[in-house]
């Protein structure tokens, strides 16, 4: 595989995501992004946060509203989206657990299985506040 050349903006895009945990959707990392590069594209961000989920350095999350999301960090953990805010959340399970699904997993798959996603649907706890404030009045 060639190597990659070094861009700028795919690194500011990269320093983004790895110092927020919103989950961002691309259009929002290129209105980060834009603050610091002005003539930086729409599309360049796209191609830049699609090229880090395919190499590794970001996780793309694909949500049912049909927005995806990036999160920096890369080691296996879940994620959970808000149904009423569609915020999306990590969700810190125990290693150990996840391990446990792959092999459960591969009891029943004619094959190896190296890993999983999960993505998780609930109400968030500031969602859940508006909510039961909402119920009192």
């Amino acid at each position: 595989m060639a190597t990659l050349k070094y861009s700028r903006q795919r690194e500011s895009i990269k320093e983004y995501l790895s110092k927020t945990r919103s989950h961002p959707t691309a259009d929002s990392v290129y209105l980060h992004v834009k603050e610091e590069f002005p003539n930086i594209s729409l599309g360049t961000v796209y191609r830049n946060l699609n090229l880090l989920a395919d190499i590794g350095e970001a996780v793309k999350i694909a949500t049912p509203d049909g927005g995806d999301r990036f999160d920096g960090r890369t080691e296996p953990h879940y994620h959970v989206v808000c149904t009423s805010c569609g915020n999306v959340f990590d969700l810190e399970l125990d290693p150990q657990y996840m391990e446990a699904v792959n092999q459960t997993a591969n009891q029943y798959f004619d094959g190896t299985i190296d890993n999983h996603t999960s993505l998780f649907y609930g109400t968030c706890s500031e969602c859940l506040k508006k909510n039961s404030s909402k119920d009192l009045k």
